[in-house]
């Protein structure tokens, strides 16, 4: 049989990372990666795998080579020019004592 008529096997699926959202208001956590032939696929992996007891109201996957991150060791040149912006820190502020949470 020729190779044209076989499906790849997972390994050759791009990976996807997954992100999933606990409940309505909260943000979505990465919870792990998997294989999938599309990203329709990877979602419903994910569904699959990780919210099994029902824990999850919504799942974003992302492939792993669109996720673009910083370097950590060039951390300091690229937070350094935030430091010195104190207004975007809320040390000017009086908050009320009925706000419990910012």
């Amino acid at each position: 049989m020729s190779d044209a008529g076989k499906t790849p096997v997972a390994a050759e699926w791009p990976l996807f990372e997954v992100f999933i959202r606990s409940r309505a208001g909260l943000e979505h956590k990465h919870v792990g990666s998997l294989h999938a032939a599309d990203a329709r696929m990877a979602v419903e992996h994910a569904r699959d795998v990780y919210t099994r007891r029902q824990e999850g109201v919504s799942i974003w996957v992302v492939r792993s080579a669109d996720v673009i991150a910083s370097d950590p060791e060039e951390a300091d040149a690229l937070f350094e020019p935030a430091r010195d912006k104190v207004y975007r820190h809320p040390t000017f502020y009086v908050i009320p004592e009925e706000v419990k949470n910012l």
